[in-house]
């Protein structure tokens, strides 16, 4: 058996590496650094210094402290053995290992005959092994789990950024074609305007012109009589009476005086005058309003929504969105993009030839991962003939028309506690709802067709106001 080394593990590790001497070199300050850890020192320094007390070493290749390296080749093996000696206990009539329960460690035979284990439980190392192994399987299962849920966040949150981006690709894309049309109005706008000005510009400048052309006869008649009579006054005095009545006569016509031209100039008022504003009243030709529209945000996998947010209807092939909480994923539900919470508010919905429908508010807080949500909502429901109010998760049947809804009207007095439902193309009444809100509310669509429910827009008009 190897003797016990007289030097302890930290008076053998290098001041540098703090490992085992391996090929250590002492230096003129007696103090001793592995070959390659000295060399590296050096390189780095770039000076022939003490790693400990920096003191320049005399010599660039130091000698091998010889005794040091046996003293750690010694420690080296001796701990090897050790290490060997302890994972080995074995038990010399079964040829197994044991294991003390007590102090959680292998037993060497021939420390049994201790008074230290007479009290402690031993057992053979293979039954605990397995006994630990399953506590640690035990143990690994909620890990597992832990993983897999993290795991599935990861492709949720992949699934999300992708989305995000194709979100902003196409959102682009819409701003970009909507921008254009009211680019493509505006050019419009201004090619017809410059038109019309060159039209006046043009007309009134052949009215002047006719008028330049009238006065310059008139300058050439007049011109053409005042040399004559001037010629006559220079002719003899005979010839000059005897010319002198009709020379007179010529000399007593008054031309008429040319005319002021009104109107003659550009209107430029017409042209000008609230320019920006009068285009925008135009404008109105072009743009449409809706009180509400859809947030894509909200809606079932397998609702698709028009690129204006107004129109909802239901695809056969799922879309792969991300499952964010604002997101139902029971029903084939979808919400407007704004809540309300206080005033009057209406939209109209054309319903058309859905087979089955629902036109509603729901509150903001509930959630909608689950179907329980149905349970609070205020809506009127259409499902193949059959018409339904629901209050709250309770239903009322009620009359329906003559005609199938094609267009309804949905109006919401919030103060009041008043939803009421109305048909649009006869303007009669359907129900009212009656409760009293807590809290801000949101439009609710359920489309469970391929034809789609439309968010009609609503007319809008310019009013001015003037302040004294």
């Amino acid at each position: 058996m190897a003797a016990r080394n007289p030097l302890s593990e930290e008076e053998l590790s290098c001041p540098v590496c703090c490992e085992i001497f391996r090929d250590p070199v002492v230096l003129s300050c007696n103090h001793s650094v592995c070959k390659i850890c000295l060399e590296q020192f050096w390189e780095t320094k770039g000076s022939l210094e003490c790693p400990v007390c920096r003191r320049r070493s005399s010599k660039e290749e130091p000698p091998c402290n010889l005794a040091l390296k046996n003293f750690c080749e010694s420690f080296l093996e001796s701990r090897s053995q050790r290490s060997s000696a302890g994972s080995d206990v074995l038990c010399s009539l079964h040829n197994e290992k044991l294991f003390c329960l007590d102090d959680q460690q292998p037993v060497r035979m021939v420390c049994l005959t201790s008074e230290k284990y007479k009290s402690h439980e031993l057992c053979q190392t293979d039954e605990v092994v397995t006994d630990f192994k399953d506590k640690l399987k035990t143990a690994l299962k909620p890990l597992q789990k832990n993983l897999k849920v993290l795991e599935e966040a990861k492709q949720d949150y992949d699934q999300t950024a992708a989305h995000i981006k194709t979100q902003a690709q196409h959102t682009e894309r819409q701003i970009k074609e909507e921008f254009e049309k009211l680019h493509q109005f505006l050019r419009d706008e201004e090619a017809a305007r410059i038109a019309a000005l060159k039209e006046e510009e043009e007309q009134k400048s052949q009215m002047m012109r006719r008028k330049i052309e009238e006065i310059n006869g008139e300058i050439s008649s007049l011109s053409d009589t005042i040399r004559n009579i001037e010629k006559e006054m220079e002719a003899e005095d005979v010839l000059f009476l005897q010319n002198f009545k009709s020379t007179e006569k010529q000399a007593q016509l008054k031309p008429k005086d040319p005319e002021k031209t009104s109107g003659a100039l550009i209107n430029v008022v017409k042209h000008l005058s609230n320019l920006k504003f009068r285009v925008w009243e135009n404008m109105q030709e072009i743009l449409q309003y809706t009180p509400v529209t859809l947030d894509p945000n909200t809606a079932h996998p397998h609702l698709h929504q028009s690129d204006d947010l107004t129109a909802v209807e239901k695809r056969k092939q799922r879309t792969s969105l991300p499952d964010n909480p604002e997101r139902f994923d029971k029903c084939v539900c979808v919400l407007g993009s704004e809540g309300f919470n206080s005033g009057k508010h209406c939209w109209n919905v054309q319903v058309g030839d859905s087979d089955e429908w629902l036109l509603g508010v729901i509150p903001e807080s509930v959630t909608r991962k689950e179907e329980s949500f149905w349970g609070s909502m205020w809506s009127l429901h259409y499902s193949f003939g059959e018409y339904c109010i629901f209050c709250q998760g309770e239903a009322v049947n009620f009359l329906p028309p003559k005609e199938k809804l094609q267009r309804v009207r949905v109006q919401l007095d919030w103060d009041r506690g008043e939803m009421t439902f109305i048909d649009l193309l006869t303007n009669k009444h359907l129900h009212t709802i009656t409760h009293t809100f807590t809290e801000r509310v949101l439009p609710l669509f359920f489309n469970w067709s391929v034809d789609p429910l439309r968010i009609l827009p609503v007319k809008t008009s310019v009013t001015v106001e003037q302040h004294s």
